[in-house]
């Protein structure tokens, strides 16, 4: 889940908010102001009930936050790199780099949201009595209780042992303790993932066509929503499985042909194209050095009144910003590095010197399927 508008660094880890965030906070609001706050405390005015409402709201974004930090916090602590945090529509997410080592980690890991999902809901729960002992502003104790009970909510919902939520990520932490099969914990956490998921897609529509109620859309999109992160997450580990123990050198496009970045692209198009199947090509400067790496795709955009005049080097992305592995390098340690590269391409390097590309469908190809193109 790649965010919409990144809000800076916490700890040292990046914070995102995806766009569909405006909905629920708007949703909240209203709820609170127009449903929930004028049945448990009434006869207060409606601006009360909005800023109150609106003030909720966004501490519980702060409860999401709070607890997909203590995923992330835990899992720089014992070594994960941690991408980001996006919260979005369905609550937010820790995006971790690369691959969890032992089931303890992976535990630790799990735990730590819901710890600190738990620790808030005491925490409002505790403001909420206080409150209400010294005789505090009424509504103020009700957003505090509303507050107590969506972080046990959120704790509860998280502790189900369905994958990729954190009960189910709990389990297959203890199944690949108990099994010492990684793989395999994670088809059983995945498979009850998608059991869930059904039973929220099917609640969902008898509470919908049956009894009409439209928060059964919520369901159906809530088990719409596991049932993908589950497929994907398994989808995932699986991929990396089948190409535990490859090196970049198997899998890698050998040799590639470099391209001057000085010369036009008309001139490129004219003199390199014909009889290619590449997809991407490494540049070189005058003087032989390697440039950076240019694909057709970008060169396929240059209007064709500008081919004749407008350099291959001008399209290109330079060597600071390209993705770059080692041939003896473990192929699922880099895999984490496309999203940095240039449409999903990478350059081996061996002692600063190219000796092949890397690309997915250089991975499809290691994987048995067919692969399009290739950067030979």
């Amino acid at each position: 889940m790649d965010p919409s508008v990144r809000v800076g660094r916490i700890a040292g880890i990046e914070v995102g908010l995806h766009w569909s965030l405006a909905i629920v906070f708007a949703l909240i609001v209203w709820t609170l102001a127009g449903q929930v706050l004028p049945v448990f405390v009434p006869d207060q005015s409606q601006s009360a009930y909005w800023i109150v409402s609106a003030v909720a709201a966004l501490l519980f974004y702060a409860s999401l936050l709070s607890h997909e930090m203590g995923h992330a916090l835990v899992a720089t602590r014992l070594g994960v790199k941690v991408d980001g945090i996006t919260l979005w529509i369905f609550g937010g997410v820790a995006r971790l780099k690369g691959d969890v080592s032992t089931p303890g980690i992976e535990a630790k890991i799990a735990i730590a949201g819901p710890l600190v999902s738990l620790a808030l809901a005491i925490l409002f729960a505790a403001a909420t009595f206080a409150l209400d002992a010294t005789g505090g502003p009424p509504l103020i104790e009700g957003g505090c209780a509303w507050l107590a009970g969506s972080n046990a909510i959120l704790l509860i919902f998280n502790l189900v042992p369905a994958f990729p939520l954190d009960g189910g990520r709990l389990l297959r932490a203890w199944l690949w303790r108990r099994r010492g099969d990684r793989y395999r914990a994670t088809a059983t956490a995945a498979w009850l993932g998608k059991m869930c998921a059904f039973l929220l897609i099917g609640l969902g529509l008898v509470e919908l066509f049956i009894q009409g109620a439209w928060s059964g859309l919520w369901l159906v999109f809530l088990g719409w929503f596991l049932m993908s992160a589950a497929r994907s997450e398994e989808a995932q580990l699986l991929m990396r499985g089948a190409l535990r123990g490859l090196r970049v050198g198997d899998v890698m496009s050998r040799d590639p042909t470099m391209a001057p970045g000085w010369i036009t692209v008309d001139e490129f198009m004219r003199s390199y194209l014909p009889g290619q199947h590449a997809s991407a090509y490494p540049l070189k400067t005058f003087d032989g050095a390697l440039d950076g790496l240019v694909t057709l795709t970008r060169l396929a955009q240059v209007p064709p009144e500008e081919r004749h005049v407008r350099r291959v080097r001008d399209f290109g992305t330079g060597m600071d910003r390209i993705a770059k592995a080692s041939p003896g390098e473990q192929v699922t340690a880099v895999l984490d590095r496309f999203s940095a590269s240039d449409e999903g391409q990478m350059l081996v390097l061996d002692r600063g010197q190219l000796v092949g590309t890397l690309s997915p469908a250089d991975i499809t190809r290691a994987l048995g399927g067919p692969a399009r193109s290739s950067s030979r």
